[in-house]
């Protein structure tokens, strides 16, 4: 069911070429870049009634208006099964915990008496939020979108989410309900590129954001490079990933689920164990089949994403080696279950988030843990975070400086124009002294 990679016995290599020899996903999004192209134009030309037709091409529904009406929110919050509704209240509960602490506040430092810079953070004026809607439903997804955009103190937040043929053209339900849960009211029944479409251009029922962010499949992905440079983007998320560190203390039948948890969302979802024990790849192999059998999305997808290229059990000489790979592979999600994980955790690099040790699984992170799961995939975690408060905030430097704190450095200043050949850049200085600088003290 899933294939194994032998690094045991020679050294690993560095850099790309250890990179090269990990499993992963095929994901083009440059291919699919073309094939969003029409789509995107066709919103920008004619608005609300491309996103009409593209509706009925894509989701099977004729809508008559994209906006959610109000009601509807309402309906779908006072519908919801109350044990669904606890658990939604409590995630959002524990979000609004860890992201209210990321909120950076105005700092002020002192560079010389007179002149002083000061960062402040304001947040993105409009956002628009995507709540992926194809193989399942991820009210989770507005969670983590929304509270993060509500602790950095967006003042304006959309959310659109595919329209659902069984649901009368709105999104599902769950979605809704948890948009009125979190107090988001502008609502829209748009998938996949079309959505972002609509973000970046405005229609005649929505404004354009500023930004948009959200997980989504590989039409989303290519939209945001699309619209990259015209509106903020949080990332191009591919499929999601799972790595396991662990060593003989591991639970096979612990890090055999983890692995299925992460193939249920998608065929091309990898499933990556890193280990130095071949009795654990072995039970853990033993462990897949049974569990995969008592699950659902079996054909459509578990079995296709653990023996696709992109799945595999990478055997390594010791946990120091499956530092490195887990560092070279750069999980979206990175579970580590070897003795004193903690520790070992913490000399990981690169990673979206890290879970600790047999009873942090990869689903508490996605629901109940905290933290976000909107996360970097397809190792760009080498270079890219989360989701975050950070994620809607920009900084803005504030510089003031009086007359003589300009005139101590004023030479300097001159110095390096001319240097870079831009005199009048210090020319702009030099005015101020009546065009005689004056000498440094």
């Amino acid at each position: 069911m899933i294939s194994r990679i032998d690094l045991r016995g020679d050294a690993l290599p560095e850099g790309p070429a250890l990179r090269d020899l990990l499993p992963r996903a095929d994901f083009d999004v440059q291919a699919a870049l073309e094939k969003v192209r029409p789509i995107c134009e066709a919103v920008h030309h004619r608005g609300d009634a491309a996103l009409i037709d593209f509706a009925e091409r894509f989701d099977g529904v004729r809508l008559e208006s994209v906006r959610v009406p109000a009601e509807a929110l309402t309906d779908a919050l006072a519908a919801l099964d109350p044990a669904v509704r606890a658990a939604l209240e409590e995630s959002i509960r524990r979000a609004r915990l860890v992201h209210r602490e990321q909120r950076r506040t105005t700092h002020t430092t002192q560079v010389v008496p007179g002149g002083s810079v000061t960062e402040k953070w304001v947040p993105v004026e409009r956002v628009g939020l995507y709540a992926p809607g194809g193989r399942s439903v991820y009210p989770s997804s507005v969670i983590m979108n929304v509270v993060p955009a509500q602790e950095a103190g967006v003042p304006s937040i959309a959310l659109a989410s595919p329209a659902q043929a069984d649901f009368g053209g709105l999104p599902h339900p769950t979605i809704l309900a948890a948009c009125a849960l979190l107090g988001v009211d502008e609502v829209y029944a748009a998938g996949g590129a079309t959505a972002v479409a609509m973000f970046a251009y405005g229609t005649e029922s929505c404004a354009p954001a500023n930004m948009v962010t959200g997980p989504g499949n590989i039409w989303v992905a290519a939209a945001k490079r699309f619209f990259t440079g015209r509106i903020g983007i949080d990332a191009e998320a591919g499929p999601t990933e799972i790595a396991i560190l662990a060593d003989d203390t591991a639970d096979p039948v612990h890090v055999a689920a983890d692995l299925i948890s992460q193939a249920e969302h998608d065929p091309l979802a990898a499933a990556v164990l890193v280990t130095d024990s071949v009795e654990l790849a072995d039970a853990v192999e033993k462990e897949l089949a049974p569990q995969t059998a008592a699950t659902k999305h079996v054909d459509d997808r578990i079995v296709p994403a653990l023996g696709g290229k992109q799945s595999a059990i990478v055997l390594i000489d010791g946990v120091e080696e499956g530092l490195r790979v887990v560092d070279a592979y750069g999980a979206e999600h990175l579970e580590i279950q070897t003795a004193d994980a903690a520790a070992v955790a913490d000399r990981v690099k690169n990673a979206g988030a890290i879970f600790i040790g047999p009873w942090a699984p990869v689903s508490l992170g996605d629901y109940a843990a905290g933290s976000n799961h909107v996360l970097p995939t397809g190792g760009c975690a080498c270079h890219s975070s989360g989701l975050s408060v950070q994620s809607f905030l920009r900084g803005i430097h504030i510089v003031d400086y009086t007359r003589d704190a300009l005139a101590e450095v004023a030479h300097h200043v001159v110095t390096l124009a001319e240097a870079e050949d831009l005199p009048a850049h210090g020319a702009a200085v030099k005015a101020r002294f009546g065009w005689k600088v004056p000498a440094s003290k």
